[in-house]
């Protein structure tokens, strides 16, 4: 009897146990004084409920929370970058695209992809350092539904003079949607990979802040030379994201925000109570009017 009374003790006790680590679903309100309120004035979201984690969706552009696992959004594909061209006035450099490459960027991959030149839409240096290209506009490469590789391509012949030397001192590939920019690389997450198909001993040389094609000595043999973006994708956006009002290790029972442009905004908190791998939310929305 004492062993069946003690094995029902620990079958209670284990149970009482799992209950209390069961994740509850969170109780939670917010409510506003009013639901129109002016530029630039502070609003007050009350709460009622404790949550362990509550974070706070605005509705303005990049906080909005039915864009919070949003990566994918159709864009088009521009750049940017500035140049330098010394020792010598001849255009030697071609600015080439493709959304041909599948897999590692190496010359093979390189030599088989189709690629474009669209060096008539930059402008180049002509001995200037710096020399802006202009926004470049890729639209017609960005409906191909594919990641695009860009790429600078350097050739040069033999002569008795020294062959010329390039720079490119910045680079910029961003997604644009109407006045909506999202970067998609930098010169130093560019990804560059420098390609030798004639003369290896004047390559590119690819730093974080610059790329640099020295060019061959006078009499150097011909040279050609690539050197090419990892694969953009035109279409990536980032997600939207909310701020933290609270989390396990806070208390509060308010709120306060402010608008600084007039329109209607869906705002929404996600409240989250959470165990381990565990979650449970409760979701609460207010759509407010912001007036000038």
């Amino acid at each position: 009897m004492k062993h069946l009374i003690f094995t029902i003790s620990a079958l209670l006790f284990l149970l009482s146990g799992c209950a209390k680590d069961k994740v509850e679903q969170p109780r939670f309100e917010v409510r506003t004084a009013a639901l129109t309120f002016k530029v630039g004035e502070e609003i007050t979201f009350n709460f009622s409920g404790n949550p362990d984690n509550i974070t706070f969706y605005s509705g303005e552009d990049g906080k909005k929370y039915e864009h919070r696992n949003r990566t994918s959004l159709p864009g088009k594909l521009q750049l940017q970058f500035t140049s330098l061209l010394d020792r010598g006035l001849r255009q030697n450099l071609s600015l080439m695209v493709t959304s041909d490459i599948t897999g590692a960027i190496n010359a093979t991959t390189v030599s088989a992809a189709k690629w474009t030149d669209v060096s008539s839409r930059a402008v180049f240096s002509t001995g200037a350092d710096n020399t802006p290209s202009g926004a470049i506009d890729l639209s017609d490469f960005s409906d191909l539904g594919k990641p695009i590789s860009v790429a600078f391509k350097y050739t040069d012949v033999k002569t008795t003079a020294q062959q010329n030397r390039w720079v490119i001192r910045t680079f910029n590939a961003n997604s644009v949607r109407g006045t909506s920019v999202t970067p998609l690389a930098v010169m130093a997450d560019a990804g560059w990979v420098g390609i030798n198909y004639k003369n290896p001993a004047a390559v590119w040389t690819i730093t974080s802040a610059q790329l640099l094609m020295y060019g061959g000595a006078a009499n150097s043999d011909d040279n050609e030379d690539w050197v090419v973006s990892k694969q953009l994708d035109p279409n990536f956006i980032k997600s939207d994201v909310g701020f933290v009002v609270k989390n396990i290790s806070t208390q509060t029972s308010d709120f306060t925000y402010k608008f600084n442009s007039a329109g209607i905004y869906k705002v929404t908190f996600l409240a989250s109570n959470r165990l381990g791998e565990s979650a449970k939310e409760t979701v609460k929305e207010i759509t407010l009017n912001i007036v000038q």
